[in-house]
């Protein structure tokens, strides 16, 4: 493949995930609404460095979002919790496409916990209701001694069972405490709740893949979906597509195949821009580490889960997007009580950028980023020489 055509798949795919433009769905409550609906799903994650994974998804998506407008949505039905390939907040849309996971996992032809305890799951189904909602946090006693269903492990091994098959929802969450309902209280009425056959469902995840991602590959369209019947309809529905010619298949350098919908190379993208973009490690234009390193030859790794002494970058480094190229990464923390941003080393790859056009937009970047982590400075402690002694001289106080 040639860099031109290169350089247009990953516009297309940029492009798809909301990544080129300044406002690709809106501002505010209805922006963030309108994100979630496109990208089909945004991950939650509990590491806390800085603003969690969700936030810091739509953050870079959404101008005006605010850290309480997915409990917003939330309540208000507009989206739900469940499993994608992790935690994640889903259009309320797609609800009926969770069926089949929730019926594998309650019929026992796939395990959330094995050996569930179900007359645990029972007094706890009855409890709720009777009682109404439920907290994790209601089931933990201040004594030492517990017994029965009060010992917490076991009953929020029972909670989380009841949840992943379906009988329970999150209602609300206060951080990373979520509250428990029953279904049929949490589900707003006009949501389709018909299981889907396979059929339903591969057509589903390739429309879904192809409109966030805007080229996808085989491996891709069922992520982390251990499911060797739905990957056989997927296959079976592209080659159908493609014979059809709806769809058409794409080489890149690397030898990775990937698809397209016919003619996607042809169409008006939006313009590359001066715009720098710090993104989280479970964004969703990166979480799928052997399609970032094919498209962008970008090898990225999030290094929390590396020994320490392994690590090349840092515990938690960012990808840091500039004009179409992941041209380096960031690994910094939030200490929240000192409101600092410490930035501890910065790494770029191999590119040929303008420097000092990219630290222009990298200041632009860590201004926008320190009012989202609602810190009020920021330093630096490690970057390549020029970086290092340039830029913590054009760091002003954040305002």
């Amino acid at each position: 493949m040639n860099p031109k055509d290169l350089m247009r798949l990953r516009r297309l795919s940029l492009a798809a995930q909301g990544l080129l433009q300044a406002q690709p769905y809106g501002r505010g409550l209805a922006g963030a609404r309108k994100a979630i609906n496109h990208l089909g799903y945004v991950q939650i994650d509990t590491i806390s460095v800085v603003q969690r994974a969700h936030h810091h998804v739509l953050h870079s998506r959404v101008p005006g979002f605010e850290l309480d407008m997915t409990n917003q949505l939330l309540h208000q039905g507009d989206i739900f919790e469940y499993w994608a390939h992790a935690a994640a907040f889903l259009p309320i849309t797609d609800f009926h496409f969770s069926l089949p996971y929730k019926h594998a996992i309650k019929s026992g032809q796939t395990h959330w916990f094995r050996n569930p305890d179900k007359k645990l799951m029972a007094e706890l189904l009855a409890r709720i209701a009777l009682d109404g909602p439920l907290r994790s946090r209601d089931l933990e006693t201040s004594t030492t001694k517990r017994a029965g269903w009060w010992d917490w492990k076991p009953a929020k091994k029972a909670l989380e069972q009841l949840y992943m098959q379906g009988d329970l929802m999150i209602s609300d969450r206060e951080g990373f405490q979520k509250t428990y309902d029953l279904t049929e209280r949490v589900l707003p009425s006009h949501v389709n709740t018909q299981m889907p056959s396979i059929d339903e469902l591969a057509a589903h995840l390739i429309d879904q893949q192809l409109r966030c991602h805007g080229l996808v590959s085989l491996k891709g369209i069922t992520y982390q979906r251990r499911n060797p019947a739905l990957r056989s309809v997927v296959k079976n529905q592209i080659n159908e597509r493609m014979a059809q010619g709806d769809l058409e298949g794409v080489r890149v350098g690397s030898g990775e195949d990937f698809i397209v919908e016919a003619g996607a190379l042809d169409r008006r993208l939006p313009r590359l821009n001066n715009r720098l973009l710090i993104l989280s490690p479970f964004d969703n234009s990166v979480i799928q580490r052997e399609r970032l390193k094919a498209l962008f030859q970008y090898d990225y790794q999030l290094e929390c889960y590396v020994p320490a002494a392994k690590r090349h970058y840092g515990y938690f480094c960012l990808p840091l997007l500039y004009r179409g190229e992941f041209i380096g990464r960031m690994d910094c923390k939030a200490h929240r009580k000192t409101r600092h941003l410490e930035i501890k080393s910065l790494h770029f790859e191999p590119h040929s950028f303008d420097e000092d056009a990219v630290m222009a937009a990298f200041i632009d970047a860590i201004q926008a980023f320190c009012h989202f982590q609602h810190c009020d400075s920021v330093s630096l402690n490690s970057a390549p020489a020029h970086w290092l002694h340039t830029l913590p001289n054009l760091l002003t106080p954040v305002t």
